[in-house]
């Protein structure tokens, strides 16, 4: 795969934004009860379980194998959600065997931030329409002006597209290749096993450190409540803040932007202008200094011959999208 191929599943778009297609209406169908459901349990009992977590944390009941539990657990799924959901299953940014996809695939999945599928379609169409109508998260479209403007577009895009029920797109427009994928499509079939396995895990790890029930108990909470909390925060981070705030090295056609501080928490996804300037490229921290602990892991991987057909972007075509685009001249009367 050549480094600017986008997934086939999502159409290519223009570099002109005045003809940069528009969202048909009909391609976001409307999530079933349930689902609506779902997604407010998924964001109201961690934050709440956090409080908890946090009176523990103050009463002195917070042990050092919490905390063992709660780092290990977010690194895990959350690089199930940069390197698999995200590089590899939505840009494809380099292959790998079946055995490797699948774990992936169940990484991202025990984040809880959805099915692999609906993920990918979602992020694929957030890129295709990015900060247009037609872009599930975008804080600037369509929430009016001044700080109540900013205000709105920041909180739709951080959580209120989930609860407004824009989150689905069209699977089979968006993730087509995904759905004929027999890996994928199991593990997308079977989430909520997955989901509860990123639970029972942490609850097994504090047990065995401590050998206690309420060991067990406790690191579930923060492996579990409390890591579930936090990872879903930095993720959302990436539609808000990074279209909002930060620097912007390369002149994309939305707002994307990278930033610095988000690097870390994000496994190297704030380094977001980058990452839209180069949907495919393995690595987002492009520069030496730009944190990007995904990327880290995709180079060890490569190094064992775990991966292969990785993207990278050459210094000349860093320097070449660095140059501002010329305008497009007028249409004719």
């Amino acid at each position: 795969m050549t480094p600017d191929q986008a997934p086939p599943a999502a159409p290519p778009r223009s570099s002109s934004p005045v003809s940069r297609p528009r969202a048909p209406r009909a391609t976001t169908p409307e999530p079933p009860a349930i689902d609506r459901i779902a997604n407010v349990v998924v964001m109201l009992v961690p934050l709440g379980l956090v409080g908890l977590a946090a009176w523990q944390a103050w009463g002195g009941a917070l042990h050092w194998q919490d905390l063992v539990v709660l780092a290990l657990t977010y690194l895990l799924t959350g690089l199930g959600i940069t390197v698999g959901f995200h590089r590899l299953f939505t840009h494809r940014s380099f292959k790998t065997s079946a055995p490797l996809r699948a774990l992936f695939a169940v990484l991202g999945s025990a984040a809880v931030e959805g099915p692999v599928i609906e993920w990918v379609a979602n992020h694929r169409k957030h890129h295709q329409f990015s900060d247009q109508p037609g872009d599930p998260h975008s804080p600037h479209v369509d929430h009016g002006n001044g700080w109540r403007g900013a205000l709105a577009g920041l909180y739709h895009a951080h959580v209120g597209w989930i609860f407004s029920g824009d989150a689905l797109a069209d699977r089979e427009r968006y993730a087509k290749d995904l759905l004929a994928d027999p890996v994928v499509r199991f593990v997308d079939d079977t989430f909520l096993l997955w989901v509860l396995a990123g639970l029972a895990f942490p609850f097994a790890l504090g047990l065995a450190l401590t050998g206690t029930l309420v060991g067990g108990l406790t690191a579930l909470l923060w492996g579990g409540a409390v890591r579930m909390f936090c990872l879903h925060h930095a993720t959302f981070s990436i539609n808000s803040l990074c279209h909002y705030f930060g620097r912007r090295r390369f002149p994309t056609d939305d707002e994307s932007r990278n930033l610095s501080w988000l690097a870390l928490p994000t496994l190297g996804e704030a380094w977001h202008n980058n990452h839209h300037a180069f949907p495919t490229s393995a690595r987002h921290g492009l520069r030496w200094w730009q944190l990007d602990p995904s990327a880290w892991l995709i180079s060890a991987l490569g190094r064992v011959g775990l991966v292969w057909d990785v993207v990278r972007i050459s210094p000349e075509r860093e320097l070449l999208k660095t140059r501002p685009r010329p305008l497009s001249p007028p249409s004719s009367p």
